[in-house]
């Protein structure tokens, strides 16, 4: 079921339409010469929206935790001087009122404050009756009600300029990201609130500026409608996030070289792209039937285990399935990731199939 906000376009004057949004800027405001040079640089490759960390949520005390409400006058400055709108981070109904005070032009919560419905109520009702946009990031972890819950209540409350920003979700294991993609969550919301605009944040995704190229293309070939980058004018002395910051003429490079995808086809390829389309609903159907065979099968082994007693749990045998599956997926093109993720959930289901059947009437 769909979710049902009431939305209205989140800039309508002075930002191109045109995919992709693009907002950029340092992950901290520094200095004021160091807030202002960026902008004077983004601005002059085109870039319309700023964004400065001024309050900054740290894992760990002791790291440099921003300007707070002194970095704001800063903001102020970069719009007087180029033109551009201004966006913060707030987390706090005290950081809502010092940035609404400044003249901020745009608000983000970020991914701890989106974790916790209790702030970002009192910021939905902190901005009761305010006309400002607000972006949502996503939360730490990937869940997507909570996500969407945090859009709501600012949208129950009267925000109408909402987006939601996709910045990865934590991991625990050592990965080439900082913070794992799993596009099929942000999928998941644009399928569910299709007219919510979705932006992504390929610096926190990546942690790196390495692969910030890679990660924003992909978030292009899927057809969100722009990207939040940090751009800091010196990376290398950057006070938080040094090794994810592009400097101006990095970030330009990569924009220029983002190819942008049409969104639906046209009229002379839907034809091709229907008949794939019917081919891939028919192979779905396929997989959706052998699926209920195989849990057909898992019923029978249910009944087979309760009769003689047996443990649902079979490590050994559910280790050589998954192994023999990799090696299977290997030789078919298929991603490790992707049969895992894939086989633990068929898995899961089986062993639901078969505790039904061995809890029965108790």
């Amino acid at each position: 079921m769909n979710v049902k906000l009431e939305l209205e376009p989140l800039l309508s004057e002075g930002v191109p339409s045109v995919r992709p949004l693009i907002i950029a800027g340092p992950c901290s405001a520094e200095s004021e010469e160091q807030t202002l040079e960026t902008a004077r640089a983004l601005s002059k490759n085109g870039i319309k929206i700023y964004r400065a960390g001024v309050w900054k949520p740290r894992t760990r005390p002791g790291a440099f935790e921003g300007h707070g409400s002194k970095a704001l006058p800063w903001l102020k400055k970069v719009k007087e001087e180029t033109g551009m709108y201004v966006a913060v981070e707030v987390a706090n109904v005290k950081h809502v009122y010092e940035a609404l005070k400044a003249g901020i032009d745009i608000l983000w919560l970020g991914a701890r404050t989106t974790a916790n419905p209790f702030a970002v109520q009192e910021i939905a009702d902190t901005l009761k009756g305010v006309d400002i946009p607000v972006l949502v990031k996503n939360p730490i972890n990937p869940d997507i009600e909570l996500w969407i819950g945090a859009i709501e209540r600012l949208n129950i409350v009267g925000i109408k300029k909402l987006c939601a920003v996709h910045r990865g979700f934590s991991i625990y294991e050592k990965s080439v990201y900082r913070n794992n993609p799993q596009w099929q969550v942000p999928i998941e919301l644009k399928r569910r609130i299709p007219e919510l605009p979705l932006l992504c944040d390929p610096s926190h995704i990546c942690g790196s500026k390495e692969k910030i190229y890679e990660v924003s293309q992909e978030a292009m070939d899927l057809n969100f409608d722009g990207l939040i980058i940090e751009s800091h004018i010196n990376p290398e002395k950057a006070l938080s996030d040094a090794k994810q910051q592009l400097n101006p003429k990095e970030l330009d490079d990569i924009l220029k070289k983002i190819i942008i995808r049409k969104p639906k086809a046209e009229n002379g390829s839907i034809v091709t792209l229907e008949e794939l389309r019917a081919e891939i609903d028919i192979i779905d159907d396929s997989v959706m039937d052998i699926f209920e065979r195989r849990m057909k099968i898992a019923d029978q082994i249910g009944k087979y285990k309760k009769e003689k007693n047996i443990a649902i749990l079979q490590t050994q045998r559910w280790g050589e399935i998954l192994n023999k599956r990799l090696e299977m997926g290997k030789t078919k093109g298929l991603g490790n990731e992707f049969v895992e993720i894939i086989f633990k959930a068929i898995h899961q289901e089986s062993i639901n199939h078969q505790n039904k059947i061995m809890n029965e009437d108790k």
